[in-house]
C-alpha cells in the first residue's frame, strides 16, 4: 500500500530548501488514501552541538545524503522524530544510516510498528529511546542538548497523537498533522504534469484544510473532529504552543509558512485558544 502514497521517484522530484539557518525542509509528493494530494516534508534541523534532529523522515536519496553531510559530516547523535502515529513511514533507513541515533515518537507507535513488522519486514523493529505519554507528559525530557534548542507538546487529545516542536534559535515551529496549509504546491512543483490542486478528492480536502482567508473550514475541523473527544486538553495544548516565541511554520502537509507562521496558528487556532466557537 505504501508504494501508492509516495513517489517511486523521490530523487527526481523532492525540494530541498533552507529556509531558516540551521533548518532544512525535504518536501516530496505524498497521496493519502492513494488519490489526495497531500505532499509530505520532513525538516532538519542541526543542533549547536552538530547533531541532527530529523522530523518525520521522507525518502533517504543520495542528493540528501549529500546535504546532510554539508550540514553535519560527523553528527555526534542523529535524532529521528516520528511526530504521530502515521510519520514513521522512512524511519528504519534513516535508523541504519546513522547508527549514533536517538529515536523520538508519542505512545503506540512502536507496538504499531511492531504490529505491522509481522506481515512488512521492512518495517523494523526499532528502540524508542523517547516515548511521549499523555500520563506525566510534562515531565517528559529528550536529552540536555536537544533539550536546550526545543520545546515541545504532546497534542495526545489529537486522534493521531501529534507532538509539537518549536526550535527556538530559529522561532520555527514544526509540526505533522495539527494543521494543513494546502495545496502542496512546493511539494508537487518537481513532477512533470502533476497540478497540486488538480482531482476532486484533493479540491474537497483542499477546501477543507487550507489557511486561506478566514480558515473557518480547518477551524471547523479541528474543533468538530481531531479536538472533540478532549476538548479541554486540546485547548491545553494549543494554549500551551501559543506561548512559544516562533514565527515559522513547517506542517508536513502544505506550503511553509516563513515569517507568518504565528499569524496564522492563532487564526487557525482561535477557537480552542479562546476556549469557545
Amino acid at each position: 500500500m505504501t508504494s501508492k502514497l509516495i513517489p517511486s521517484n523521490p530523487e527526481d522530484v523532492m525540494v530541498i530548501r533552507d529556509i531558516a539557518p540551521g533548518v532544512t525542509t525535504l518536501s516530496v509528493p505524498f497521496l493519502r488514501f492513494g488519490r489526495i494530494k497531500i505532499g509530505g516534508r520532513a525538516t532538519i534541523v542541526k543542533l549547536q552541538s552538530g547533531s541532527l534532529a530529523v522530523f518525520s523522515p521522507v525518502a533517504l536519496t543520495p542528493t540528501v545524503q549529500s546535504k546532510l553531510a554539508s550540514i553535519s559530516p560527523n553528527p555526534p547523535t542523529t535524532y529521528l522524530i516520528a511526530p504521530d502515529m502515521e510519520h514513521h513511514i522512512f524511519l528504519s533507513p534513516w535508523a541504519a544510516a546513522f547508527p549514533a541515533h536517538h529515536i523520538i515518537g508519542p505512545e503506540g507507535l512502536a507496538e504499531k510498528r511492531a504490529e505491522q513488522n509481522r506481515t512488512d519486514k521492512s518495517v523494523t523493529i526499532l528502540d524508542f529511546k523517547t516515548i511521549f505519554t499523555a500520563k506525566g507528559k510534562e515531565n517528559v525530557r529528550v536529552s540536555e542538548e536537544f533539550d536546550r534548542e526545543f520545546e515541545y507538546e504532546f497534542v495526545d487529545a489529537h486522534p493521531n497523537k501529534e507532538l509539537v516542536f518549536c526550535h527556538k534559535p530559529s522561532k520555527t515551529l514544526i509540526e505533522a498533522d495539527l494543521i494543513f496549509n494546502l495545496p502542496a504546491t512546493e511539494q508537487y512543483s518537481r513532477v512533470p504534469g502533476q497540478d497540486a490542486t488538480s482531482g476532486w478528492a484533493t479540491k474537497i480536502f483542499g477546501a477543507l484544510q487550507n489557511t486561506r482567508g478566514t480558515a473557518i473550514w480547518q477551524k471547523r475541523m479541528l474543533w468538530y473532529a481531531f479536538g472533540s473527544k478532549d476538548r479541554a486538553g486540546f485547548n491545553a495544548s494549543m494554549r500551551k504552543i501559543n506561548t512559544w516565541d516562533f514565527v515559522n511554520l513547517v506542517p508536513c502537509h502544505g506550503e511553509t509558512l516563513v515569517g507568518d507562521g504565528k499569524t496564522v496558528f492563532e487564526k487557525v487556532a482561535g477557537w480552542h485558544l479562546e476556549g469557545k466557537k
